[in-house]
Formats: C-alpha cells, sequence, structure tokens
C-alpha cells in the first residue's frame, strides 16, 4: 500500500491520549489515526447505504429498529466474552 506523509493539526490534550492509546497498543501514531479515519469512512458509507435503502423502502420500523438493536448488543456480548474474539 502507498501511503502519504500529510501535516494536519491537533489539540494538544488528543495528541497526548492519541499517542498513549498507540503506546499501549504497540503501533505507531500514524496508524492508530490511520484506524480511526478508516473507521469513518466505512461509518460514513454504512449510512449512506441506509439512507439509500430507507429512500427506496421508507424509514425503519420500531420493531426493525429494536430488532437491529437487539442482535448489535448480542453481538457486542459476544465479542466482548471473548468468543467472538477470533472473528474479529
Amino acid at each position: 500500500m502507498a501511503t502519504k506523509k500529510v501535516t494536519i493539526t491537533l489539540d494538544d490534550s488528543l495528541v497526548e491520549a492519541l499517542a498513549g492509546a498507540a503506546e499501549e497498543e504497540g503501533i505507531p501514531l500514524s496508524r492508530l489515526v490511520a484506524g480511526a479515519a478508516e473507521r469513518e469512512l466505512r461509518l460514513r458509507a454504512g449510512r449512506a447505504v441506509i439512507q439509500q435503502w430507507q429512500a427506496e423502502h421508507g424509514a425503519f420500523t420500531p420493531q426493525e429498529l429494536a430488532a437491529a438493536h437487539a442482535e448489535m448488543a448480542d453481538a457486542d456480548a459476544e465479542y466482548l466474552s471473548g468468543t467472538g474474539a477470533s472473528a474479529a
């Protein structure tokens, strides 16, 4: 993968917190920031898909939203219990 060096401006306290988090994970600060940027882009893409689906099919019903929330909670609980960690 090609990389490009860029300059960004962040608050000192944010840089310190990010640097600490990167150190805890044993990764370079740039990798931590790149991962956060990648997650943001995936979230944006997901929101766009949801908006497109709703434009074609209508808004989600309260029942559909409740089912989705329950499924996400179950997936989070499984992951956090360690049983799903290898799948992540």
